[in-house]
């Protein structure tokens, strides 16, 4: 089973462990945003309905509503965008010492891992190097319910490597997250480069995580 650590808050500002938390606050916020705007809409048609004009409750300036909802869109991603971890971590990654390294290789769409599965503590930071020498792939770890973690693409020749640092304990999936030709798959259509429970992260608090 899987547990994750809930919400942190810093000097007033909430910040997010996971990308589920990150965008079940999206889904609440954007949810909100499109009924106000959609609330225009509404108003007008309303109108448009009647004889004579409606007279609302509270009178709002059209322009002032509009002005409203831009300043609240563009809040919003001021806001988030400070408090997802992983940008300021990516942005100041020179300056980061991973507590893991996992070199892993793929050649004729199959893996090299240094180990399986890859074991780590929670709240560590972890670089994954992945290389390839023939085709450009992708390297993706997903949680046991199917939803992304994170995620790079593989080009051939170049460096990719990928700093995270996971809030979550339980064991991942790695996952091709780019298309590498007919050969990934067998004749069932089973895509061979699926490699599951190849990533493992343990050490959560009981006391500040949620299952």
């Amino acid at each position: 089973m899987m547990c994750e650590y809930t919400s942190i808050s810093k000097g007033g500002v909430m910040t997010f462990a996971t990308s589920v938390e990150l965008l079940k606050f999206h889904t609440v916020a954007y949810t909100i945003y499109a009924l106000l705007i959609i609330s225009v809409i509404a108003w007008f048609a309303y109108n448009l309905t009647r004889k004579e004009k409606a007279k609302s409750a509270v009178r709002i300036p059209f322009y002032g509503y509009i002005a409203f909802l831009v300043a609240g869109g563009v809040g919003h991603h001021i806001f988030t965008y400070n408090a997802i971890p992983w940008v300021s971590e990516d942005i100041m990654r020179h300056e980061i010492k991973p507590d893991y390294v996992f070199d892993i290789q793929i050649h004729d769409h199959k893996w090299k891992f240094p180990q399986l599965p890859m074991k780590v503590e929670a709240g560590k930071k972890v670089l994954f190097n992945v290389s390839t020498d023939d085709l450009t792939y992708g390297f993706g770890l997903f949680r046991q319910d199917g939803t992304l973690v994170t995620q790079m693409q593989v080009v051939p020749h170049h460096k990719n490597d990928l700093l995270w640092t996971f809030n979550e304990c339980g064991k991942f999936d790695v996952y091709p997250t780019e298309y590498s030709g007919p050969a990934e798959y067998d004749e069932n259509g089973k895509d061979l480069m699926f490699v599951k429970d190849a990533f493992e992260v343990t050490g959560c608090d009981e006391k500040s995580a949620k299952r």
